[in-house]
């Protein structure tokens, strides 16, 4: 059992049919500058593990496979989005409902970003069917 808050939560039953992002992106919010500091604390996202499991909620149809990529950027409109982790190419047999993407434990070390959100890829023809339910959570079941 994964233990998710809705303030995490990427994409909850989202249709997956052509290549976009999460319908939800989150703000890791501003450092605060401490008291008698020169400045603000650095985020550094990579410096924790921040587990994410990703489920195929909804078995895909035509399309020929789909990656999922953690996208993280300076400002929400994700107009210089870095791709910081992604999944391989999951071929359309594999995605079937429970199917759970793995993706690496953690963000890499060095990741000052604010915003994230997960972006999936579709090759291929465009799905007609798929969806994804996807968020943080307490911690992955089964270390998938």
């Amino acid at each position: 059992m994964a233990l998710f808050d809705n303030a995490g939560l990427f994409s909850e039953d989202q249709a997956v049919t052509a290549t976009a992002a999460s319908t939800n992106s989150i703000d890791l919010g501003l450092m605060e500058t401490p008291v008698g500091a020169a400045g603000a604390l650095v985020l550094d996202a990579g410096l924790s593990e921040i587990p994410i499991l990703v489920q195929v909620t909804t078995t895909f149809a035509t399309l020929t496979s789909l990656v999922v990529s953690v996208e993280m950027d300076d400002n929400s409109s994700f107009s210089s989005a870095t791709t910081v982790a992604r999944s391989e190419a999951i071929l359309a047999a594999a995605l079937v409902a429970g199917y759970k993407f793995r993706l690496p434990a953690s963000i890499p070390e060095g990741t000052t970003e604010r915003y994230v959100r997960l972006k999936y890829t579709v090759a291929g023809s465009d799905a007609t069917a798929g969806k994804i339910f996807a968020g943080i959570v307490a911690s992955r079941p089964g270390a998938v």
